[in-house]
């Protein structure tokens, strides 16, 4: 019983770090410039899973995060002279690099992700239940 809570509990915990890879990349949609202040586009993060032997029974095996990696997309490129990112010389003279980031795409990650959170929290609350039941049986 205390297997189950521990795989829901790392799936939460995975989902938790999905979601929040999600909402960095949904909050620099418009980031032009990396920390340091040169003008690089923002790359959108995502998240790798992989099984954790570890969490769980045999058989059963929790979720842990692999990895947090950026994607290496090409930037879009929006003519915009005047803005303090554009490019200065080159063919590209004029162009602001913008993160090629698809709002659509993330939201539906991030719709998914929540609702893997509320189904791993569901079932935990199915097994505090059992467990509560088998309590009083025994009692």
């Amino acid at each position: 019983m205390w297997n189950s809570l521990d795989v829901s509990t790392s799936a939460l915990v995975a989902q938790r770090i999905r979601l929040h890879a999600i909402t960095s990349n949904l909050a620099n949609i418009s980031t032009t410039h990396n920390e340091e202040g040169e003008p690089t586009p923002y790359q959108p993060r995502f998240v790798i899973f992989q099984t954790a032997e570890e969490i769980g029974s045999p058989g059963t095996p929790g979720v842990r995060v692999a990895s947090v990696e950026e994607e290496q997309k090409e930037p879009l490129w929006k003519y915009q002279p005047g803005h303090p990112d554009a490019v200065r010389e080159g063919p590209m003279t004029g162009y602001v690099a913008y993160p090629n980031i698809n709002m659509m795409t993330e939201m539906t990650d991030a719709l998914e992700a929540a609702r893997a959170y509320e189904a791993n929290l569901g079932a935990i609350e199915i097994a505090k239940d059992l467990q509560h039941q088998t309590l009083r049986i025994i009692a």
